[in-house]
């Protein structure tokens, strides 16, 4: 196995409710087959613990040896054992679902077919929404950004709330609808970033602008405040990018407090832990719209029946070979072996 670093352009940090980022960088993993096929993956780690993350892919990839490229679920048994001591969540798991998401891809260049046609096709497209919206943006950032994801054709935009006042989230919305209309669709993204009491005021004083859900707007494992925040305001809530399990899923459902599950591929723990996600947010008649990773989640999403659509950023497209095909708002899968695409050496440093 190895790991290389890429970066993205970055004009400027840029904030949301809870973290400012100074670097847009990804890890780059390949693994080689003995018939020379290579697999590959990357997770987005900004410029947060690079020598922890390293580390525990390093340390994980020794147990790759010996095993073929389909035994995905006999790697993530082993790695699940071996990482139980320190703990199966965080670090570890990002590590094993990278691993996982490579082999996936070896496995579908071995075969060569697209992911999505080796795991069963329900649909040959995915709506998109345009993300972003930093609270660090001025207005005219904020109102260029969705102005031109209109423009493309997206039917939805989520922007970044949390502000020290209310009243600046709001004021920031109501431009945001009067620039794009009412044919599109806007989210509002708290990080995790408000108290509860801020939440329902922000929730109350934007049901005149139509938003479609609210996502994390106070911490992801306060599940009795997101219970009142639904209950008193009756807006939607997205919620599941911070999980490594699906516990938290199970609690918001008993508390009729998720609308929208939202699993992120690296932190849930890779293609299997991510459709055992789908599948049990299914039985309890909820969609999936997951977090950030487009290249893995709109084919992924091709291959279940609940879900809705996907998180676009461009921050890789310029690094990689075969971008996806985007057209009126809507991602079309890769027909190429594997997930159809890799980063192009000229962008990658080796990590000794």
């Amino acid at each position: 196995m190895k790991l290389y670093r890429a970066y993205s352009k970055l004009k400027n940090p840029i904030s949301d409710a809870t973290h400012t980022l100074t670097e847009l960088s990804f890890i780059v993993v390949r693994i080689q087959l003995e018939n020379e096929i290579v697999g590959e993956s990357y997770l987005l780690s900004f410029q947060y613990s690079p020598n922890a993350i390293i580390g525990a892919l390093k340390d994980l990839s020794e147990v790759l040896k010996g095993y073929h490229a389909n035994e995905t679920g006999l790697v993530n048994k082993r790695l699940e054992a071996l990482n139980e001591y320190f703990g199966n969540q965080g670090l570890l798991r990002w590590a094993q679902a990278a691993i996982n998401i490579a082999m996936w891809d070896a496995w579908g260049k071995f075969l060569r077919l697209p992911i999505h046609k080796i795991l069963g096709t329900h649909q040959e497209k995915v709506a998109l929404y345009g993300s972003g919206g930093w609270i660090s943006y001025s207005i005219d950032e904020l109102i260029e950004e969705v102005t031109n994801y209109a423009e493309r054709g997206f039917k939805a935009v989520k922007i970044k709330v949390g502000s020290p006042k209310v009243s600046t989230d709001l004021e920031r919305l109501k431009m945001v609808r009067e620039a794009v209309g009412n044919k599109v669709d806007i989210m509002m993204d708290a990080n995790q970033g408000m108290d509860l009491p801020s939440a329902i005021k922000l929730a109350n004083g934007a049901r005149e602008l139509n938003i479609n859900w609210f996502e994390e707007p106070v911490h992801h494992q306060d599940f009795q405040a997101y219970q009142i925040l639904k209950n008193q305001t009756g807006i939607s809530l997205a919620m599941g990018e911070r999980e490594y399990d699906t516990l938290p899923l199970r609690e918001l459902v008993t508390r009729n407090a998720i609308d929208i599950w939202q699993p992120d591929i690296l932190r849930i723990g890779g293609v299997e832990a991510w459709r055992e996600s789908a599948a049990l947010a299914k039985s309890f008649h909820l969609p999936v719209l997951p977090h950030y990773y487009k290249d893995y989640d709109v084919p992924l999403l091709c291959t279940i029946s609940n879900g809705v659509g996907a998180e676009s950023f461009d921050w890789v497209d310029p690094l990689i070979d075969h971008p996806m095909l985007v057209s009126d708002g809507y991602a079309i899968p890769h027909d190429r072996p594997g997930w159809g695409f890799k980063f192009l050496d000229e962008y990658l440093t080796e990590i000794k």
